[in-house]
């Protein structure tokens, strides 16, 4: 069974995961990145560094992220947001910003792009000892799809 999802099931996908794709174009071309994300409800808070993303986001700052689920091939939940790239400088946002990212519940086992300070996963007491560009996305829009084969094989039991 294919399906749209509801807006909490969107919520849901998108505040549970921790990596998205990211979607950005800029001079004629579309660059697609994985990224690890924490989400707020309006916002998509990411870190990172100087390089491609950060480039062609600043240069055109409309992206779209993708965040899925999938149980198998046949049970999955996608979730596509379109919205607008900004550069968290102030250094109470960017503070803030990096809490959320610091507060998400991870693997035990995780990669150094998610560890932002060398005690991770505990918080630093300086936050500007995490170097790098923090950024978040307005999401102002946002659609999802599912499919569940189990869910189809009920209905078809019932009918």
């Amino acid at each position: 069974m294919f399906g749209k999802l509801e807006a909490q099931e969107i919520e849901v996908v998108l505040s549970h995961q921790y990596i998205g794709r990211l979607g950005c174009s800029a001079g004629g071309r579309t660059y697609v990145v994985p990224i690890s994300y924490a989400y707020d409800g309006a916002y998509i808070y990411a870190h990172t560094h100087e390089g491609k993303k950060i480039e062609m986001m600043r240069e055109n700052p409309e992206v779209c992220f993708q965040a899925d689920t999938m149980e198998n091939m046949a049970s999955w939940k996608s979730v596509i947001c379109w919205g607008s790239f900004e550069e968290v400088t102030d250094e109470e946002a960017r503070t803030d910003a990096l809490k959320k990212l610091l507060a998400r519940e991870l693997p035990i086992i995780a990669s150094q792009t998610v560890k932002l300070t060398p005690s991770w996963p505990f918080q630093p007491h300086d936050f500007n000892v995490i170097k790098g560009i923090v950024f978040r996305i307005l999401i102002t829009e946002k659609t999802g799809r599912f499919e569940n084969i189990q869910k189809a094989a009920e209905m078809n039991t019932f009918v």
